[in-house]
């Protein structure tokens, strides 16, 4: 098996941790008779050999063919040569995707060179061998001309259930590489005739074939999609090498042959199953799909609601969590979840979240007052599922994370209920000992403005700690003149030259309406060069009184960062009313969002063009026909995209009528 391994100078060859040196050692070992240490090898070999992809490195031609022997002989543990298949079959995709300067010069001769063994793998009598040779064979770029034979021959031989799913895969994705060969024709009146198998996964097996080369074909045979997807043998795919996966797996991959908001297939899903999985992958495609497409809330939220008294505790907090991302859209269904409020069952999760959980955060996303009972004891105190800080999740085509926010990120979004709330909170300041739980309660009495002024004396208290004062410093800012007895603390923290002395000059501005500590203080801080973004927002708020700066702010409103453009675009504007300079920078940010292209600087860009009026038309005929769009505005995942689509939404709106 060894034959030629030392003869390969592995020190000049490279992996994805440095010199290949190593490669010897984990290939032997991968043959070792011990099945754990065997897979471990292998494992290693697939982490250095192609860890995340991106390239082919020049130690896998020099390894394949000590990798196909591995994988060959029957003496190696099973495990570890499934182990090493998997590494051959992510290269060989990989080295069809990869730009031609990331490919090793020595793969494809090698590649040309294995193939005919690859076809060998094909009659080995385990049929987990033969499955994963056919799913090499599917995602390898040789033509079809090559791989169409051997792959028919095994088609025509096989009888495992499992492989045959494969060798249809394989079949479908090779028919379409050219040249296609003389076999083509012949494959694909095979694959076509299978929409009519008996079997039902055959079926779906077939559609997904067939669909690269007819994108039509999965909306004409949706009633067989679901048919197979809902059938008990969807589990079969788990014992395949292409698909590998339960009911929720199998729901994703096949929700991915169709494309825009129709919702057809999602609402066949989400009709009623004995199993629990198919009712839990139903609503994860529903969220998915949710997340995409705002058209499609209509025909879904009835559904979605239906699932709320579910006797599956993961479906009703799954239900509940998805009506909270549709917020205000989804408050009909109010007092189904208010009946939830008691339902402590948890989800079998790290966090342990309860249904409980998801109805709360769900009614306050529609500023409903039942939510704050349950508020107010989860600021108490009492155990939470709800996330530690504010967490951020990518998009991901057909995926929607299923997370709660963190109880800051809820309570910031209810000023309307701060009165009732206020209690519990003000009950924290006083005895909370760790900065990040006293940092998020300050933050909460910010966002809430005037309405947390209940709150001074306490953070007045807070003011004249160390460790304190700034959490508490911005908390009076947002609250604003009620705030006024904070007025010499805080003109004393700002003229003494500690760390965050601005922060107390700009809220002994907020509360007191005099300018000159916030001035003095920023101009310490501009003296040093160009303005810190954090000051911009604050300079803005000056208006007239940070006239002084105008010169730098026109430099800054042409700055490469978008944020900062809008920011410094902003401060200008608000201290000189200069539109020819601030409705342009402005208009530049917000200009991708014309295209569906949504970034979070875009949200206050609005807002300020919103704030300027009948200067900032340009802006609002640019984007006059974004909000009739269906696709949503976001540039994340989870319940925060949802949130995102909404805020733009609205400031969209304003923007037309102020501008109108």
């Amino acid at each position: 098996m060894w034959d030629g391994l030392d003869a390969v100078d592995w020190a000049t060859l490279s992996h994805n941790y440095g010199s290949a040196e190593d490669v010897p050692d984990l290939l032997r070992r991968c043959a070792e008779p011990d099945p754990d240490d065997a897979v471990d090898a292998a494992f290693e070999l697939l982490n250095r050999l192609f860890h995340q992809g991106g390239w082919i490195c020049s130690a896998v031609p020099a390894a394949l063919p000590f990798l196909l022997r591995l994988a060959e002989s029957p003496a190696v543990p099973l495990p570890s040569r499934r182990e090493v298949l998997e590494l051959l079959w992510s290269l060989a995709a990989e080295a069809g995707q990869v730009a031609e300067r990331f490919l090793d010069p020595g793969w494809q001769p090698a590649w040309n060179h294995a193939l005919p063994r690859v076809f060998l793998l094909l009659t080995d009598p385990v049929p987990e061998i033969r499955r994963d040779a056919a799913h090499l064979l599917g995602v390898c770029e040789s033509s079809g001309e090559l791989v169409l034979p051997a792959l028919m021959r095994l088609w025509q031989a096989e009888t495992d259930p499992a492989t045959r799913l494969d060798v249809v895969l394989a079949l479908g994705r090779a028919v379409n590489r050219q040249p296609a060969g003389p076999q083509a024709t012949a494959v694909m009146e095979v694959l076509r005739g299978l929409l009519d198998a008996p079997q039902a996964q055959t079926r779906l097996a077939a559609v997904h074939a067939l669909a690269p080369a007819a994108p039509h074909l999965p909306v004409q045979r949706a009633d067989l999609l679901l048919e197979a997807v809902r059938d008990p043998s969807v589990e079969l795919w788990r014992r395949t090498s292409s698909v590998d996966a339960g009911v929720q797996g199998v729901h994703l991959w096949t929700a991915a042959l169709f494309t825009g908001p129709s919702p057809t297939f999602t609402l066949g899903l989400l009709e009623d199953h004995p199993d629990v999985d198919q009712r839990i992958g139903a609503l994860a495609q529903a969220g998915a799909l949710l997340a995409q497409w705002r058209s499609v809330s209509v025909d879904l939220l009835p559904l979605l609601a239906a699932r709320l008294d579910d006797p599956a505790t993961e479906v009703r907090f799954r239900a509940a969590e998805l009506l909270a991302c549709l917020g205000p859209a989804a408050a009909a269904h109010a007092d189904k979840l208010a009946v939830l409020l008691d339902d402590t069952a948890t989800r079998d999760t790290r966090k342990r979240q309860t249904v409980s959980e998801a109805a709360v955060w769900a009614l306050a996303r529609m500023n409903d007052p039942r939510s704050v009972p349950g508020l107010i004891e989860l600021t108490r105190g009492s155990r939470s599922g709800f996330a530690a800080g504010s967490a951020h999740y990518p998009i991901t085509t057909g995926l929607h994370y299923v997370v709660l926010p963190s109880l800051t990120e809820v309570l910031t979004c209810l000023p309307d209920h701060a009165e009732l709330l206020l209690p519990a909170i003000v009950e924290q300041l006083d005895a909370v000992t760790n900065d990040h739980s006293l940092n998020g309660m300050c933050r909460v009495l910010e966002a809430w403005g005037s309405a947390a002024k209940a709150a001074v004396p306490q953070l007045l208290g807070l003011l004249e700690d160390d460790r304190t004062w700034a959490a508490a410093a911005n908390a009076l800012a947002g609250i604003g003149t009620a705030g006024n007895g904070a007025r010499d603390l805080l003109s004393a923290r700002s003229s003494s030259g500690e760390a965050h002395a601005e922060v107390a000059a700009w809220a002994c501005w907020k509360v007191s309406g005099e300018p000159e500590p916030v001035l003095e203080a920023l101009g310490r801080a501009a003296a040093q060069g160009s303005i810190p973004r954090p000051f911009l927002r604050m300079l803005a708020d000056l208006g007239p009184y940070a006239a002084h700066y105008a010169d730098q702010l026109r430099v800054m409103a042409a700055d490469n960062d978008p944020w900062i453009r809008i920011e410094a675009a902003h401060a200008l504007w608000a201290a000189t009313g200069d539109t020819e300079t601030s409705v342009p920078a402005m208009t530049s940010v917000v200009r991708g969002l014309a295209k569906d292209a949504y970034l979070p600087v875009m949200l206050p860009a609005v807002q300020y063009l919103t704030q300027i009026g009948q200067a900032a038309r340009p802006a609002a005929q640019l984007l006059r026909d974004v909000p009739a769009r269906d696709q949503r505005l976001r540039s994340e995942g989870g319940w925060r995209g949802f949130t995102q689509d909404e805020a733009i939404r609205v400031a969209l709106e304003e923007l037309f009528a102020e501008c109108d």
